[in-house]
């Protein structure tokens, strides 16, 4: 079932999320085979050095075929395809909601992967949407800021330690612009639908004038260099990977519910490279056999286990749920509540 009321919407949202007449392009490198046979083009909003030892290890068992990756934000990616027309053979987001619009309005192909069957029903969505990885939205506290106190380890304490000690933290807290970060609008509007908490706490956060970023990456660097007290929502991912060369903070998981994203790969309709685009998806989906790939990448592979050994864990789940925040009146009504709880200019 389609929701075509949601079209119009979602190229309204756009419009007001990039600003450029063509998507921006963020980082760039082409994998050159040699003797090349073919180009397999892939749009993705993984970082480079994250996903250079993927590409390397796929290209290893694809000899003679090149890889050019292109690295953009997740409202850049959306836009690349369902408006620009960019043509791609595949396109890796962190955005689930997003992917799953494409998939709702007929811009991707269909695949039956033969290594799908091993994924949890969780992970699939129409045999258009591959979830290969599972990343949760963690809270980072500064070690030089808190030192050997404790730190919060759910909403509610948090709360409670930001109205007892509000000195402490002015300026000094940091989250997702919501505005620019397709996962930042995710994770937030699953919080939104999880717990009342949510709106407390960026009424909180709000007052003591939390700074607002676009990536991960940043929040972390801000977060292990002193800069910032906290950093909420933070791509759990990124964050064990920093962790593992850099000191200076830690990484929680809350115990009343932390949201997971699954990170997702989709064929575009018009992919020119449709057999590498299934060899890649098939590769992506067997993440979980190569140890050695999720350890040099960050990227936890799709592990249904870990949530049942921890109920707070929760994957967002793929359906017409996910569509919801797109709308262009619910995502109006959003901003709106989530600027005068957190901008309050």
């Amino acid at each position: 079932m389609r929701f075509p009321c949601l079209a119009a919407s979602l190229i309204a949202f756009l419009s007001l999320s990039v600003a450029s007449a063509a998507f921006e392009i963020e980082d760039q490198r082409l994998y050159t085979a040699d003797p090349e046979r073919s180009v397999l083009k892939i749009i993705s909003t993984a970082d480079l050095d994250v996903f250079d030892p993927i590409l390397i290890a796929f290209q290893a068992e694809n000899p003679g075929l090149s890889i050019d990756y292109t690295v953009t934000g997740t409202s850049d990616l959306m836009k690349a395809i369902y408006v620009d027309g960019a043509q791609f053979d595949l396109a890796i987001s962190s955005a689930m909601d997003l992917q799953t619009k494409l998939a709702n309005d007929g811009f991707l192909s269909s695949y039956a992967s033969p290594v799908a069957a091993d994924l949890p029903d969780w992970a699939i969505w129409r045999d258009q949407v591959f979830a290969f990885t599972q990343e949760p939205a963690v809270l980072l506290v500064s070690e030089a800021f808190f030192g050997d106190d404790p730190a919060p380890t759910n909403r509610d304490e948090l709360i409670a330690l930001l109205r007892e000690s509000p000195e402490r933290f002015q300026g000094r807290i940091g989250t997702y612009d919501v505005r620019r970060s397709g996962f930042g609008y995710l994770v937030a509007t699953q919080d939104s639908r999880n717990s009342e908490a949510f709106w407390r706490l960026m009424e909180v956060m709000g007052r003591l004038d939390a700074k607002l970023y676009c990536c991960s990456g940043e929040m972390i660097r801000d977060v292990a260099e002193g800069r910032l007290a906290l950093a909420y929502n933070v791509l759990g991912s990124y964050a064990a990977s920093q962790k593992t060369t850099t000191d200076g903070f830690r990484i929680i998981e809350m115990t009343d519910f932390v949201n997971v994203m699954l990170r997702t790969v989709v064929i575009p309709q018009g992919s020119e490279n449709v057999e590498a685009a299934q060899a890649m998806v098939d590769f992506l989906l067997q993440l979980n056999e190569r140890p050695d790939l999720v350890a040099a990448s960050g990227l936890p592979a799709i592990d249904a286990s870990k949530f049942q050994a921890n109920a707070s864990l929760r994957p967002i789940r793929f359906g017409p749920g996910l569509l919801v925040f797109l709308d262009q009146l619910k995502r109006r009504n959003f901003l709106r509540n989530w600027e005068n709880s957190l901008v309050q200019e």
